[in-house]
């Protein structure tokens, strides 16, 4: 399908690399059909025309040879003629197919003659009509390599095996200077899925949304999850490539991608759990503006004005109407706190509906504070709280995501990794509030939300319907157990 080129391409392109050409397996077609036809006329191949149900009885297990075809004797003009008509259209899906006469002894099965064409009446997404037979990937690939040159093909250890196979179609093709094929370990990362067909059927049961679901471990999964190309590539380069197989923990993807957003993004204040607080002494009506820095580490970010009023909204777990020890936020008769970047207030009581519910926080503010700065030099016992001015606030929904699956190693032996699917690996959060500023926010803008972590505004948010996604949060901080 098209739809997997374009995709390459784009996610290519995104990691920041080009190419001087491209090329596709299908230029190489007539190129492959000649040299099946020469194994044909060498002897060293046949048409076969054993069922698939035939053909796996046939091929032996791993302590047991395989039993020949009885149609592995066929002259070569025979072959030639059959695999001709194949070309041509003559007989349907599954009814032949074109084998190696290699060893039905081997003791590595991949050279037990395998099937290096099949019958497929399917259109190509380049070639349209044209072929009714396509070659097999382990005959395809080293023919691929010779046509173009490739000296070195770097594969994973999955592929060892393959590699007798590999040599055989070069040394029996009749290639000069053959490529070599070099096996090193794939990137196995814990508490997800690596494989591409396990992935796909993730998304055929319903347990992901799509190749690019923020929880899914593609490049364009990543990408809409707010991760950067930099953090990929340095990520990468840390790991390094080696030959023994090992799994290397997503905590380590994750440190990449928190060291890289904190030195780019800016901070925005947003709470997904919104209390009101009502200023009590501060004026009806009054509004004022604070200048903020949108990134308090990075003073080049520069600074955005935020609004300031009598009612704002702050995280739920920034009060508790009875404190546990060490609780140094809101509470009746607490110490003040300041609100980051504006005022010292101090929790004086709460308002509750009549099924007991709190529904506001009432505080006072010291009108001599303004700015909230610690630098001021006031010694204060309660904690920074950020906040979101209410009569400003724009709502929003954000998308908290965790590991795709609940066991770090989901597909190891013995397990049906379906089984390992995390239920909790997305939490979405409806009627956040965030800072009128964001209502701006195009999608792939990422943030820094205050205590909350890194977010990205997703491919489907809009001025009417604010998404973000939670790319990775902020180190863990001290959380309280109601």
């Amino acid at each position: 399908s098209s739809e997997y080129v374009r995709s390459i391409e784009e996610d290519v392109k995104w990691l920041g690399f080009e190419w001087a050409e491209e090329r596709f397996a299908s230029d190489y077609f007539e190129k492959m059909y000649e040299c099946a036809e020469l194994l044909i006329n060498k002897g060293k191949a046949f048409v076969c025309e054993l069922t698939p149900g035939q053909m796996r009885e046939y091929r032996g297990t791993l302590t047991e040879p395989g039993k020949e075809s009885p149609y592995r004797d066929r002259a070569p003009e025979d072959n030639l003629r059959l695999f001709r008509e194949m070309k041509d259209g003559k007989y349907p899906d599954g009814a032949m197919c074109l084998r190696a006469k290699i060893d039905m002894a081997s003791p590595n099965i991949n050279m037990r003659d395998p099937v290096i064409y099949r019958i497929s009446h399917e259109a190509h997404h380049r070639s349209g009509d044209k072929w009714c037979v396509y070659p097999m990937y382990d005959f395809a690939h080293p023919l691929e390599d010779a046509i173009e040159g490739i000296t070195h093909s770097i594969c994973t250890m999955e592929f060892e095996d393959h590699r007798p196979l590999y040599d055989w179609v070069l040394r029996e093709t009749e290639w000069e200077n053959p490529p070599k094929q070099i096996e090193f370990a794939r990137l196995n990362i814990t508490n997800t899925v690596m494989s591409k067909r396990y992935l796909k059927k993730l998304i055929d049961e319903g347990a992901a949304d799509s190749w690019d679901d923020p929880r899914m471990p593609t490049i364009s999964g990543l990408r809409r999850r707010g991760y950067t190309p930099e953090a990929i590539r340095k990520f990468c380069a840390d790991i390094g490539v080696a030959k023994a197989n090992s799994v290397v923990s997503i905590a380590q993807l994750e440190s990449c991608i928190r060291d890289d957003l904190q030195l780019k993004v800016e901070s925005r204040n947003v709470v997904f759990d919104p209390l009101k607080v009502v200023i009590t002494n501060y004026p009806e009506g009054q509004t004022e503006q604070f200048e903020i820095e949108n990134n308090p580490g990075h003073p080049e970010d520069g600074t955005r004005m935020v609004s300031f009023s009598r009612r704002l909204f702050v995280e739920a777990d920034d009060f508790l109407e009875e404190p546990v020890p060490k609780y140094k936020r809101l509470y009746p008769g607490g110490p003040e706190c300041r609100l980051k970047g504006a005022y010292l207030i101090r929790c004086t009581g709460c308002r509750k509906d009549e099924d007991g519910n709190i529904t506001e926080i009432l505080c006072t503010y010291d009108p001599d504070s303004r700015g909230g700065d610690p630098a001021d030099g006031r010694k204060v016992k309660g904690a920074t709280i950020h906040w979101v001015d209410a009569d400003t606030a724009v709502d929003a929904e954000g998308r908290l995501y965790d590991n795709l699956f609940s066991d770090p190693d989901p597909d190891g032996a013995d397990k049906n990794f379906l089984d390992c699917l995390n239920p909790n690996s997305l939490t979405v959060v409806e009627g956040a509030k965030v800072e009128a500023s964001l209502a701006s926010a195009m999608p792939g803008d990422s943030f820094q939300f205050m205590r909350l972590g890194y977010f990205c505004a997703d491919k489907e948010s809009n001025p009417d319907h604010l998404v973000f996604n939670r790319s990775v949060s902020l180190k863990d901080s001290f959380k309280v157990k109601k």
